[in-house]
């Protein structure tokens, strides 16, 4: 089987995914899963797709990751995942969309405005 390749964003964070046929080995940044994220939770996120379709120990998947922090990293994986997951098969989608893999989460950081300290946040008002 070639190589499948993917790429799932989130907030700041890019993840290129490469899938083939393996034993379950997840790389990131060619460090190991749980090198790279050492909580479990993360970890868990990034599993997630492979876990719902009992094919963790079918595919080697190597990803290189950049930009954002670690919650926003582990769920740009996720993404990424999915998708080349249903490269792969594409009778997988409807598992995967019922968990909510397969949609883009769209919430970024609002801009900062002009005249105020944060993006809402306003300057205390003074009255005198």
């Amino acid at each position: 089987m070639e190589v499948i390749n993917a790429i799932g964003r989130r907030k700041a964070a890019v993840a290129r995914v490469y899938v083939s046929e393996g034993t379950g080995k997840i790389t990131v940044n060619r460090r190991d899963l749980k090198e790279y994220f050492p909580s479990p939770i993360l970890q868990f996120v990034v599993k997630q797709p492979l876990t719902t379709l009992n094919a963790t120990e079918q595919y080697d998947v190597k990803v290189n990751l950049f930009g954002g922090g670690f919650k926003g990293q582990s769920e740009a994986v996720r993404l990424a995942i999915t998708r080349a997951l249903i490269k792969i098969n594409p009778e997988s989608k409807p598992a995967l969309k019922a968990e909510g893999f397969v949609t883009r989460d769209p919430r970024a950081v609002e801009r900062k405005k002009p005249g105020r300290p944060k993006a809402r946040k306003r300057f205390q008002f003074s009255k005198r």
